[in-house]
């Protein structure tokens, strides 16, 4: 990386701050098993690319299910919620890397494909919303990270160029958006992500860590 031009960063929540993509697991096979049907291993992993209505038409779409796409993107946000609101906690490193940041003067914000509500609990709850310029959710821009605009716009909040901020994530298909769009990136481990995706975000990314912390040492 060029570090002598980073100054600001854009983070992910679920999987790079916060330890919850087990939970987001669980639900989505609770969502089904409640319906009679036998969940697909890899059906986590398909639909946390997508934005929440778009998840739900997928449910829809695929497994039958007799509802509309508000009333399963309701269903699943009651699921998460009392986690969010009341249990939730940062992964390992969390507070030591925005403690870093914070003396490098790098500003930095979320964005998030979390439902808005439930972001700020956790935001509030465990005390970032006093340190973070900002918080994008996937619902409230109406574009998900499968596209660059979110990134643009969370670059447009920190008033810098895409060459001055690094994208932090756990997810290869938002890695690969950030980095086609021109941004620094930082992939993230998460115990929940497949092997074969870890390692194809290891080849992708600008650099990988195993906790966020880690990040201090290469900006």
């Amino acid at each position: 990386m060029e570090q002598n031009t980073l100054h600001g960063a854009i983070l992910d929540l679920d999987g790079t701050l916060l330890d919850s993509m087990g939970v987001w697991s669980e639900i989505d096979r609770e969502l089904l098993k409640s319906h009679g049907i036998e969940p697909p291993e890899d059906i986590s992993n398909i639909v946390k690319k997508m934005t929440i209505e778009e998840s739900s038409q997928y449910f829809i779409d695929r497994f039958g299910l007799p509802l509309t796409v508000q009333e399963i993107a309701d269903i699943v946000e009651s699921m998460a919620a009392e986690q969010y609101r009341y249990k939730l906690q940062l992964k390992e490193g969390v507070l030591e890397f925005l403690d870093g940041l914070d003396r490098m003067g790098i500003k930095y914000g979320i964005a998030t494909a979390t439902y808005p509500d439930l972001a700020r609990a956790a935001i509030d709850r465990l005390g970032l919303s006093s340190r973070i310029q900002f918080l994008v959710t996937e619902a409230e821009f109406g574009s998900g990270k499968k596209e660059p605009y979110i990134y643009y716009e969370c670059a447009k909040r920190l008033s810098l160029g895409k060459r001055q901020i690094i994208v932090a994530e756990d997810a290869l298909h938002s890695i690969m958006t950030a980095k086609k769009a021109g941004f620094f990136t930082a992939g993230v481990f998460d115990r929940a992500t497949p092997t074969e995706e870890w390692q194809q975000i290891c080849a992708l990314a600008t650099v990988t860590v195993k906790k966020i912390s880690d990040l201090l040492r290469l900006i």
